[in-house]
């Protein structure tokens, strides 16, 4: 161990060194505490924030979406061939972890009371397959539904819905009932459907526009072959690779026509979703705001408390200059004293931050309104890569803000210094 780094940890651990200076190593202290935790808790909840919402979105849609290049902007998709050997092509693309196809209809939910415009989705089912919680293994299309069921299970039988809880709500019906569902096209369709479950995404929106169903049931009232789809849903394992998904989805089938002559029309979920996603852009602009401030604070504390500690500290530097150390000498003592401070700020931050992050994480204590944020409480997570960079990236700043108060010590005359003594 070197002498600087010994002088500096007898200077602050010392009982009778710095004893006027206490008060602002103190404040000091707190400041880089507080910051470093206020910078921790903004990244685990605006990342956690973007990866529950795109979750969401993505469970209502997937990640990447082919459909026909003939539709327009409403839900009544021309259909598509989907052969099993494209199925399989897209389903061995790398980071693709499952292929499913999907059917539409747009329809009308009427009760004696109410009435509620819907999209009836269909997706693919295996029979049987009704709850995770029976041990059976659930279709990937359905895992974000079975995830966010509340009350029955998923629907399986070609009359069998599965009912958002706001549109229960709105139409008064529970697990068990029956609805009439009217269909209007060349001719006005109606069919009875039994309810056998509810979810609840907390995604209002499109809570109260879809109502699943078996994907039989829709190519039925469609009139469509059963190889005829309304499109196809592709989900990643990892959303970081979702461009370079959709170069090789796009490159698969954007000059493919199917045996009917229509093109394949791939879109991926940020272009499905522009102003979702440009939303979750601006979050990141409100956390380098946040970290910005918060390294300015921290940085103006720990500059006044190295001042405050090396103005508290000007005898000692006069005695050891007539001693003969040097100015760099000196310099060091006092970076390893602020490397101490630093280092202790830092460590009560991450500690009060992550104990935050992890209570809120596991109890929810801050709600949210679901209406407006798309999730009924604060989400949180924990991208551990990126809060070790935040925390490297805290250090460097904090480390450099130490170079100009360390100058002051080096101007100090020993002669001046003992002739005020």
């Amino acid at each position: 161990m070197n002498t600087e780094w010994q002088i500096a940890r007898r200077l602050y651990y010392s009982s009778s060194a710095h004893r006027t200076a206490r008060p602002a190593v103190r404040v000091a202290l707190a400041g880089i505490t507080i910051g470093v935790a206020v910078m921790l808790i903004t990244v685990c909840v605006v990342i956690g924030f973007k990866q529950t919402v795109t979750e969401k979105v993505a469970g209502f849609g997937a990640h990447i979406q082919i459909t026909s290049f003939d539709n327009n902007n409403t839900y009544e998709y021309q259909p598509v061939y989907a052969p099993d050997s494209l199925l399989t092509r897209l389903g061995k693309m790398p980071h693709v972890q499952s292929v499913n196809t999907f059917a539409t209809k747009p329809g009308m939910l009427k009760t004696q009371d109410n009435f509620q415009g819907i999209v009836l989705k269909g997706l693919p089912v295996n029979n049987g397959e009704r709850t995770a919680e029976s041990g059976e293994r659930i279709v990937a299309a359905w895992q974000f539904f079975c995830a966010n069921l509340v009350e029955g299970v998923l629907p399986v039988e070609p009359n069998d819905i599965l009912l958002s809880q706001e549109n229960a709500r709105l139409l008064g019906l529970s697990v068990g009932e029956s609805v009439l569902c009217y269909f209007v096209g060349d001719a006005l369709k109606v069919r009875k459907f039994n309810v056998t479950g509810i979810y609840n995404s907390s995604f209002a929106d499109y809570d109260k526009l879809f109502v699943l169903c078996p994907q039989s049931t829709v190519t039925q009232l469609n009139g469509w072959e059963p190889t005829q789809v309304s499109g196809i849903e592709l989900r990643l394992n990892d959303l970081a690779h979702l461009d370079e998904v959709y170069d090789q989805v796009y490159f698969a089938v954007a000059n493919r026509l199917d045996k009917d002559g229509s093109a394949y029309y791939p879109q991926s979920v940020i272009q499905m979703h522009p102003a979702v996603f440009y939303w979750l852009d601006l979050l990141d602009m409100n956390v380098w705001v946040i970290i910005i401030l918060m390294l300015a604070v921290s940085g103006f504390n720990i500059v006044s408390g190295l001042i405050i500690l090396i103005l508290d500290a000007i005898p000692m530097i006069g005695i050891l200059k007539a001693l003969g150390a040097n100015n760099r000498f000196i310099r060091r003592i006092f970076m390893h004293e602020a490397t101490i401070l630093i280092g202790k700020g830092m460590l009560w931050g991450n500690m009060l931050g992550l104990l935050l992050a992890t209570v809120q994480y596991y109890l929810h204590l801050i709600p949210l309104d679901p209406a407006t944020y798309y999730v009924p409480y604060v989400p949180v997570t924990f991208p551990w890569i990126g809060l070790i960079a935040l925390n490297l990236l805290i250090l460097s700043v904090c480390l450099l803000t130490l170079l100009a108060p360390t100058s002051i010590a080096t101007r100090v005359s020993p002669a001046r210094v003992m002739h005020f003594d």
